[in-house]
């Protein structure tokens, strides 16, 4: 769903009006059978993640990581076309909201992203951003 030549389109998925099956791409557990894992490293969570989504059905898939330089995996995924990469540092416990140990990185070049700066500044010549 929303995939055009297995690059995964944001875009179309957003403003998709039919209803169509649905996956799931789980990369962290932060509970489990009522455990809170969110102190847990981030290499733990991951790992307890696949266990647990080895036997899941269909629909639901563990989304694996890349262990490298951020900016060389952000080249590449721009050259794939996706929307960005986010980065964790290894070792890390689950955070609510932002943080200084995840790192979110976008391909100014996505459509999505694209949208998300014209959608931030008013349609006025001065450009001024919404307040």
């Amino acid at each position: 769903m929303g995939r055009s030549l297995g690059v995964p389109s944001f875009d179309r998925i957003r403003y998709r009006r039919q209803d169509s099956s649905a996956f799931l791409y789980a990369f962290d557990l932060i509970e489990l059978n009522g455990a809170d894992l969110r102190r847990a490293p981030l290499e733990v969570r991951k790992a307890t993640l696949a266990n647990v989504l080895a036997g899941a059905s269909q629909g639901i898939w563990f989304n694996d990581h890349i262990e490298g330089d951020g900016p060389i995996v952000l080249k590449h995924a721009c050259k794939l076309g996706l929307e960005g990469i986010v980065s964790k540092r290894k070792g890390s416990p689950y955070r609510s909201g932002r943080s200084r140990v995840w790192l979110k990185m976008k391909n100014p070049s996505a459509p999505a992203v694209k949208r998300e700066a014209e959608e931030e500044f008013l349609p006025s010549a001065s450009c001024e951003r919404r307040p």
